[in-house]
């Protein structure tokens, strides 16, 4: 049974266990701060950090194997991307999502991505398309491998390289905060299963091919669902 840490960084906490096949890894000695978000951020996606329940940064640090700080410094990145509040002298909440949350995001990353990648469809050229087909590999390879924290990063990664070639960064740049809060799992919600994430990572193989063929309706189908199922 899952443990909030107690209120309060300088205590000694109880922290949240971790099913077996899930324990976290030991974060290593180089780039720190950095891969302490990226465990943080897998844990997130895992729903191994429950949505409303408080962490102390010296308990997430003894979970990892580091001290406090580079996970107060890694808190502070996820408090930016919407994924946790922090809590002066008391740690930090993972925020609830609520379906309308996820709905709003999927709205929005649709008002977004839709019209720019049927511009990029009538624009980009065929061989620009294949070039993308290595990223959408390596997301078929996550899901295939059941990895779902994987899968997240290769999917915001697919989805990166094909806004990109609009030529825009700040729109890349929103488009990937986006994206990620799109995908902290909603309370309660079962892990993300094989054959789902499999199914997802096939759209993507599908998207490309409407897109170097320049089939606009098949494009904006594909990229509705693939939205509308992140938003589960």
């Amino acid at each position: 049974m899952r443990e909030a840490a107690r209120a309060g960084d300088g205590a000694r906490t109880a922290r949240p266990s971790v099913p077996a096949q899930h324990t976290p890894r030991k974060v290593l000695r180089h780039s720190v701060r950095g891969q302490v978000l990226d465990a943080l951020r897998a844990a997130l996606v895992e729903g191994e950090l429950a949505p409303g329940e408080i962490y102390s940064g010296p308990a997430l640090g003894e979970r990892f194997g580091v001290s406090a700080t580079p996970v107060r410094e890694a808190m502070q990145q996820l408090a930016l991307e919407g994924a946790v509040e922090c809590l002066p002298n008391r740690g930090f909440r993972v925020l609830t999502r609520t379906p309308r949350d996820m709905a709003e995001l999927a709205e929005v990353r649709a008002l977004l991505e839709v019209p720019v990648m049927l511009r990029l469809a009538r624009t980009v050229p065929p061989a620009a398309w294949e070039a993308l087909r290595p990223a959408a590999a390596a997301a078929a390879t996550a899901a295939a491998e059941g990895d779902a924290p994987g899968y997240a990063e290769a999917d915001r990664a697919f989805h990166r390289e094909v806004l990109a070639l609009a030529g825009n960064g700040r729109l890349v740049q929103v488009a990937q905060d986006l994206h990620r809060r799109a995908q902290w799992p909603l309370p309660g919600a079962p892990r993300a299963r094989r054959a789902e994430l499999v199914a997802d990572a096939a759209q993507h193989t599908a998207l490309l091919a409407a897109l170097a063929a320049g089939d606009l309706a098949a494009a904006e189908s594909l990229v509705r669902a693939h939205l509308a199922a992140a938003a589960g």
